[in-house]
């Protein structure tokens, strides 16, 4: 009597384990997908770098640029003030030469 009981026990339990070529079997594709997510992950990872070193590169051309346009700013400030500080002698050396001009003309007339 204790023959049949245990051995419908080692038939459940022969039927109900899985083995491990089954297990494999089973696991390998879904060792492939995480192996292809894991290489997707690294390609996202790697292009996500390569744009972040390029911000960084735009980033610093930008505050290049901002500071060469600065610098002509201040280049064309200082020489519109060099212009006109030219047109206000220019001015009033005309004033002088008109003055002059003037009393060479009053000499001449007496």
């Amino acid at each position: 009597m204790t023959r049949i009981p245990v051995l419908a026990l080692l038939a459940l339990l022969a039927t109900g384990c899985a083995t491990s070529a089954s297990v494999k079997q089973e696991l390998t594709p879904l060792n492939d997908k995480v192996t292809a997510m894991e290489q997707k992950q690294a390609a996202l990872d790697a292009k996500l770098a390569d744009l972040n070193k390029k911000a960084d590169a735009q980033s610093a051309d930008i505050q290049a640029l901002r500071k060469e346009i600065a610098s002509s700013n201040a280049a064309s400030q200082k020489a519109a003030a060099d212009a006109e500080a030219a047109a206000t002698r220019a001015e009033t050396a005309a004033a002088k030469a008109a003055k002059a001009f003037e009393l060479k003309q009053m000499k001449g007339a007496k």
